[in-house]
């Protein structure tokens, strides 16, 4: 850790994100809950993290090089991250977006010099224009591409094993009881349990799915439901992709868009912690684990992008009107 801050570009600043203890909105339960807050990374999300791993990885076994293009499918987060490292190693970036996807985003990845294809997130995984179809099948048209397929590629999961759950484990003193976390792709509170539960096998971990995600299902019951449409943006999926593993997950719980994101807001006002929608997922988890322990414990949970990708939806009161969450 350089304790100094002070680096040669801002790609080397990924990382080393504080730890803050929350208070009132975890008011008259039983546990000291500790956040990882990790829209301080430079892009501002935890995706920074295996954006930097994986492209870093590709350029030091030649699966990348200068003047490549980087094609990936993301919810907005990791095409931030891509963008940051794609300008950092004179790389080309397109990015497979859904139109549902915030605008704030999206105009982020613009900004970023990000060539965009938006496909409709409404779409069923295995139609041929579907999200997830479409940017395995522009990488596989293009030779000079490279497709880090975030969903699959379990180095998601070693950047975090690497770098967010060493973190953890010193800045917690090595005291920890219970992590809690939502679960995308399922890198990162894979990576920070394995890394955890190495060093000690009695920690818990815990993952939050959405409603309408096919994890849960999975998970408890080792069956494939048909996905539903929600509207929590970086947590969940539509189909099982290879990146979890769902064996090192301790136990897992759902939570409805209404409560992430009103939960979401209250964090704004309780904790003055602004985080986006996923932060609100991981503290309804929270809470909902800590109403259910029977003795003191030390949680963690991770927070892990800013509300300022959300001003136009979840801190939108018209927009939450429509939707039926206020």
């Amino acid at each position: 850790m350089n304790e100094l801050r002070v680096y040669e570009r801002i790609s080397d600043a990924i990382g080393w994100t504080p730890l803050v203890r929350l208070h009132r909105s975890v008011a008259g339960l039983d546990c000291e809950v500790f956040a990882k807050i990790e829209f301080m990374n430079p892009m501002g999300s935890v995706k920074d993290r295996i954006a930097r791993y994986m492209v870093e990885r590709a350029l030091a076994d030649g699966r990348l090089t200068t003047g490549d293009e980087i094609i990936e499918n993301s919810s907005g987060n990791t095409a931030m991250g891509l963008a940051l490292m794609a300008v950092m190693e004179g790389l080309e970036c397109t990015m497979v977006v859904r139109r549902q996807t915030s605008k704030e985003k999206l105009d982020g990845l613009v900004a970023m010099g990000v060539k965009l294809v938006l496909v409709d997130g409404d779409l069923p995984p295995d139609h041929p224009e579907s999200y997830n179809r479409t940017a395995r099948r522009l990488a596989a048209e293009n030779p000079a591409a490279y497709f880090p397929d975030q969903h699959n590629n379990r180095e998601n999961s070693e950047a975090h094993y690497c770098t967010t759950g060493p973190e953890i484990w010193r800045q917690m003193a090595q005291k920890i009881d219970y992590v809690v976390a939502g679960m995308g792709t399922g890198g990162t509170i894979c990576g920070i349990a394995r890394f955890l539960k190495e060093r000690d096998p009695s920690i818990k971990v815990v993952a939050v799915d959405p409603q309408g995600s096919v994890f849960y299902d999975h998970f408890h019951h080792r069956e494939l439901v048909k996905p539903c449409r929600y509207l929590l943006e970086g947590l969940g999926d539509e189909e099982l992709i290879s990146c979890p593993d769902f064996d090192i997950i301790d136990d897992m719980i759902r939570v409805s868009d209404h409560d992430a994101f009103t939960t979401t807001r209250e964090l704004a006002r309780s904790e003055g912690i602004f985080a986006g929608g996923s932060s609100g997922a991981a503290l309804w988890g929270v809470r909902e684990l800590a109403r259910r322990l029977d003795a003191p414990a030390r949680i963690v949970t991770l927070f892990p992008d800013s509300g300022f990708r959300y001003l136009s939806t979840i801190y939108n009161d018209g927009w939450m009107r429509n939707h039926g969450f206020l």
